[in-house]
């Protein structure tokens, strides 16, 4: 990537020296403020007030300790964190990460990027993350309860329905949020929408399991339709076997797609007759196992120690599902010269900056996670939605719901990409697009904003 533009050189070089240990955030940085160089010079206004500085630098950074006890009466003590990025066109919405790599420069990383994918949406959400190091795997459901609460004890003062609507992410799945949203309940006596995620009967969304999976299928089918392609009779495979990976799955094989091969943090699974999904899905979200299991279910497959090799198998279609940067050059130059022609992101930032640049050097269909993985975020704010309401839609109806916005999104970064000279690039049209929407508000609120 050449940043050649004066303005967006300076921006990038005084958040490297400010904060040079955040790796993860400036990789983020770079990729958004290289894609918005045409948008600066064609609107010098942006300069003018400081768009850039302002945003890529978060409104609040909260950090706060977590302490609780185990099951053996230890205290234990963690670090939380919520960073409330930008709320130009509403109120912070983010998830909230579990996991011992948790720090800083991840969740500014992430809150960033949640900017533009909230912005994509249509919806009226700002950008958020948080989360802390705690890692509830092996944890008992005491003690999960228990750091959930003291958690949310302290969180509770920086959020609401209408100032920061948390989510869950890697680690907070529909236990911890029910933990959280008790505890925020019980010491606000309120009942409100302050979390998505939660259980039906607390006011959760039919299909919100389902829909960053099915909204990444979704977009990149689109993207596929607008180059003369389908899913149908397409080998794909996918990284992961979380909910993004397992409804990805699904969403593919009943587009037409055969998923040959699926992955967790040991290794990876090929079944060349198809991935079934739902013996995955049995797997991960009841018996909590390993994808290696899967073996004793389904004759003919074959497992392999190590995740990173899933990227060695011929494939028309990458999805990768997992983490962030576990596609690096390397990885996309096998992908391409195994003659993979489509790849759609449902992970944050699952392709290292220098591996876009192989894929977009090769005339690669690339779906970037800011537009491709929005379905969670989307079917989120359509929770925040019949919560204000105080109604229930059905399944059907909010999938047809994340469907239509999904295909906006696409009509939207393709528009934005033409519009800036870069035909075809989504991955500029999906951060301008962003960008733009959430800038003209900064500028229409004022320099105090």
């Amino acid at each position: 990537m050449a940043i050649t533009n004066k303005y967006v050189k300076s921006v990038l070089a005084d958040l490297k020296k400010r904060y040079p240990e955040q790796k993860e955030f400036l990789q983020a940085a770079t990729e958004v403020l290289d894609s918005l160089q045409p948008v600066v010079e064609a609107r010098p206004e942006l300069q003018k007030a400081a768009i850039l500085e302002r945003i890529t630098e978060p409104e609040r950074t909260i950090m706060f300790r977590v302490s609780w006890v185990d099951d053996k009466g230890k205290v234990q003590v963690n670090r939380g964190y919520r960073v409330q990025f930008n709320s130009a066109i509403g109120p912070y919405k983010g998830g909230l990460r579990l996991h011992p790599s948790v720090n800083l420069s991840i969740l500014k990383f992430l809150g960033f990027e949640q900017i533009f994918k909230n912005s994509l949406t249509t919806l009226p959400i700002g950008g958020g993350k948080g989360g802390s190091d705690f890692d509830p795997k092996g944890k008992s459901d005491g003690e999960v309860m228990r750091f959930c609460q003291s958690f949310m004890t302290e969180l509770e003062k920086h959020i609401g329905p209408d100032t920061d609507v948390p989510a869950g992410d890697i680690g907070t799945g529909g236990r911890e949020i029910g933990y959280m949203f008790g505890q925020y309940k019980r010491l606000r006596n309120e009942f409100t929408g302050v979390l998505t995620g939660k259980a039906i009967g607390s006011g959760g969304s039919l299909a919100r399991t389902e829909a960053t999976g099915y909204g990444l299928c979704y977009f990149v089918d689109e993207m596929l339709k607008h180059n003369k392609s389908t899913f149908k009779g397409k080998k794909v495979v996918i990284s992961g076997s979380g909910n993004v990976a397992i409804y990805a799955c699904q969403k593919a094989t009943q587009l037409g797609a055969k998923v040959i091969a699926m992955s967790d943090s040991n290794g990876y699974i090929e079944d060349d007759n198809g991935i079934d999904y739902k013996v995955m899905q049995q797997i991960k979200e009841v018996k909590r196992d390993r994808v290696e299991t899967y073996l004793k279910y389904v004759k003919g497959a074959k497992y392999t120690e190590g995740s990173r090799g899933i990227w060695t198998i011929p494939c028309d279609i990458a999805l990768p599902c997992a983490t962030q940067n576990e596609i690096d050059e390397e990885s996309a130059k096998i992908l391409v010269k195994n003659k993979c022609f489509a790849v759609g992101e449902g992970a944050n930032m699952p392709s290292t900056l220098e591996a876009i640049a192989v894929f977009q050097k090769a005339g690669v269909l690339f779906a970037p996670a800011k537009a491709a993985n929005a379905g969670g975020v989307a079917t989120s704010a359509l929770e925040m939605c019949q919560n204000s309401a105080r109604l229930s839609w059905t399944f059907e109806e909010v999938d047809t719901k994340l469907h239509n916005i999904m295909i906006e999104i696409y009509k939207e970064a393709s528009s934005a990409a033409e519009k800036y000279g870069m035909k075809g690039n989504l991955l500029a049209g999906a951060n301008i697009a962003g960008f733009e929407k959430v800038a003209n508000a900064m500028l229409w609120q004022g320099i105090c904003y």
